[in-house]
């Protein structure tokens, strides 16, 4: 199958088909996907059909005003993905507002008569669907084996985490906020992430999305910890999302203001990606709850400590 030509138009598949030693095989990629770096230099075969920059609010808004009136938030460059001629494309149906949907692909190679496309769908709600995933898009390249022991790797490294997090006297609850404007917690996989690092999410239920989250219910919990992972957003612009909720009043008085608790991570590339970069998710989050026990050197990069711009 080394002939096999594979388009990912998520990045977290890109990232499954690379971790699986298929990098090779990929021909075409989603707007989004940008690691491993040498995926750059593919076709790009999506876009988005709204302005996604402004703020979160602004984003919002647009998003929601494209549901409302069932328009798609991104599409299918149809005429580039039938010129790469893919054996494989690998999509998902879990977020319509986070990439290309499962209808979008479909109706793009609906036409497509003159070669026979597999599409994988991915559908990834908490840790054990990331694993099945990883699985399914392994079973589709033919790299069964190579999918079982990228799996493996990832439950020995969480089971190995959860072990030391579980021995620690301190568990912190913990608010994990996805967005800002308006608030969400963060749900999926991340409450199983904050468990197994040893903490506790009063906020998000595993397995289901993201649910909204008023100001009142954040400040009567009173976290010991707040972790920032806005969907999409690298550190710096998670920064400035961070300002926006600092800026209300009552902030100066959570808890994890002022224990100096609050951080800001990368979730465009750790947090929000259901793929082989949660097992490193995982060691961020065991970093922040935990900087005493375990120190994976993701500091910088993955995460660091919160402090509002004026403060700096």
């Amino acid at each position: 199958m080394t002939d096999q030509r594979v388009v990912s138009l998520i990045p977290s598949a890109t990232e499954i088909t690379a971790a699986l030693g298929c990098a090779g095989r990929l021909v075409g990629r989603s707007h989004e996907c940008d690691y491993p770096a040498g995926v750059r230099a593919l076709p790009v075969c999506t876009r988005p059909r709204l302005r996604l920059e402004g703020t979160s609010a602004d984003i919002d808004a647009r998003v929601r005003q494209a549901v409302t009136q069932a328009l798609a938030v991104y599409e299918v460059l149809e005429e580039r993905l039938r010129a790469l001629r893919p054996d494989v494309i690998v999509t998902q149906s879990q977020c319509e507002v986070c990439a290309v949907s499962l209808a979008e692909v479909e109706a793009a190679v609906c036409g497509w008569v003159d070669r026979e496309v597999r599409i994988v769908s991915l559908e990834p709600n908490g840790l054990a669907d990331v694993y099945d995933d990883i699985a399914r898009v392994a079973g589709a390249l033919g790299v069964a084996g190579a999918g079982a022991a990228l799996v493996r790797h990832m439950r020995e490294k969480a089971a190995a985490i959860a072990a030391r997090a579980g021995a620690l006297s301190e568990r912190p609850r913990v608010a994990c906020i996805e967005w800002t404007e308006p608030l969400m917690a963060a749900g999926n996989w991340v409450p199983e992430l904050v468990a197994l690092a040893g903490g506790e999410d009063p906020f998000g239920t595993p397995g289901e999305h993201a649910p909204g989250l008023e100001w009142d219910a954040l400040a009567g919990a009173d976290p010991d910890v707040i972790v920032f992972m806005p969907c999409g957003f690298g550190l710096d612009r998670t920064g400035t999302e961070a300002d926006a909720l600092a800026a209300r009043p009552g902030w100066s008085d959570l808890s994890a203001v002022r224990k100096g608790r609050v951080y800001i991570t990368n979730g465009s590339d750790y947090f929000n990606r259901p793929g082989p970069r949660l097992a490193d998710s995982l060691e961020i989050m065991a970093e922040i709850l935990h900087p005493q026990a375990f120190r994976f050197g993701h500091e910088g990069t993955g995460w660091r400590p919160f402090s509002p711009h004026r403060a700096r």
